[in-house]
């Protein structure tokens, strides 16, 4: 079973569906022993990073957040979900958020006044090295994406794909072991998608990247 985390965050139901075309058996939940039982988990999300992390701390899931990736459960990340796995965010002022990676988010600040934030819509994901849940998907691909602010992981080795937008290359694709993380919606983007997804869910959560950031096995 897939455990769909439920903060409060929107965009859960969208997941659900497109995890139920595929004929996956997937749970929207908030019950920290569902999830850290499930055989993979997927933290997706719209909406602002105060309000996530708050919604996280009361409902006791930013430690079973931690704990399930600490136990090797594979774990994708979606939009809100891939920006706040980092340490801070710079929305609402200033946020600590879960840091299950080294890194920040990053608010898009376009010099071109017709570059618009947020970015919504169809872009290319550049991808930076081989891994599992991207078998099977071209480089260059376009997927969807909905977001003022863009991750920045402190180690390279953790960027799989990046996207230009507002005059800045972005981690659009994350990874580390069991985590894997994309700043754009699979669920969102059509066939590629999907593709992404099923992935995912045959994934054995190893893509030979460890921590320290020893030589990955894959490509």
């Amino acid at each position: 079973m897939i455990a769909i985390v439920d903060y409060r965050a929107g965009n859960l139901t969208s997941v659900r569906l497109a995890c139920e075309s595929l004929g996956l058996q997937a749970q929207i939940t908030s019950d920290p022993e569902q999830i850290l039982s499930a055989e993979r988990v997927i933290f997706p999300g719209v909406g602002a990073a105060g309000a996530a992390m708050g919604h996280l701390n009361e409902l006791k899931l930013a430690d079973t957040l931690r704990a399930v990736v600490a136990q090797g459960t594979p774990f994708l990340g979606i939009c809100l979900g891939t920006q706040i796995i980092l340490e801070h965010s710079e929305e609402d002022g200033g946020v600590d958020t879960v840091g299950l990676l080294k890194g920040n988010v990053r608010l898009f600040r376009p010099t071109d006044p017709l570059v618009k934030v947020p970015q919504i819509g169809w872009n290319t994901v550049k991808l930076k090295r081989s891994h599992p849940v991207f078998a099977g998907i071209e480089d260059e691909s376009e997927f969807y994406f909905v977001h003022s602010y863009h991750p920045e992981p402190d180690l390279p080795e953790c960027i799989l794909g990046e996207t230009e937008y507002a005059g800045v290359t972005f981690a659009s694709a994350m990874g580390r072991d069991n985590l894997v993380a994309t700043q754009f919606h699979p669920e969102k983007s059509g066939r590629i998608g999907l593709r992404l997804l099923n992935n995912f869910a045959t994934w054995n959560g190893r893509d030979g990247t460890e921590v320290g950031g020893r030589k990955s096995e894959v490509g």
